[in-house]
């Protein structure tokens, strides 16, 4: 089983993640998971839960590409989030079969 890591802030958990060597920035560069889903492997996952408002929850990915870039990608997590890229890579947590760890 993968290690679960608790951060209390996404900062904290994206600190955390760049002393890992996930510094390649796929918020920037969401177009490369976008066009080659599948060329990507969630490898931690981390959600952020707002203590009062329900607009300052997040999710943090750590991904690793087919070709070694080893990054993050944050999004917003609501019910109604549209952001493809996020999508995405939800659905490749669940294809993965429990890879991704919350």
């Amino acid at each position: 089983m993968k290690p679960i890591y608790h951060y209390t802030t996404v900062s904290e958990a994206l600190n955390n993640l760049n002393e890992m060597g996930f510094t390649y920035d796929f918020n920037i560069n969401e177009n490369e998971i976008l066009k080659n889903p599948h060329q990507h492997e969630v490898k931690h996952i981390y959600r952020y839960e707002g203590d009062s408002d329900p607009g300052d929850e997040a999710i943090v990915y750590g991904i690793v590409s087919s070709s070694g870039k080893k990054g993050v990608f944050v999004a917003g997590f609501s019910a109604n989030s549209d952001n493809q890229a996020a999508i995405i890579l939800a659905k490749l947590c669940i294809e993965g079969s429990g890879q991704c760890e919350i």
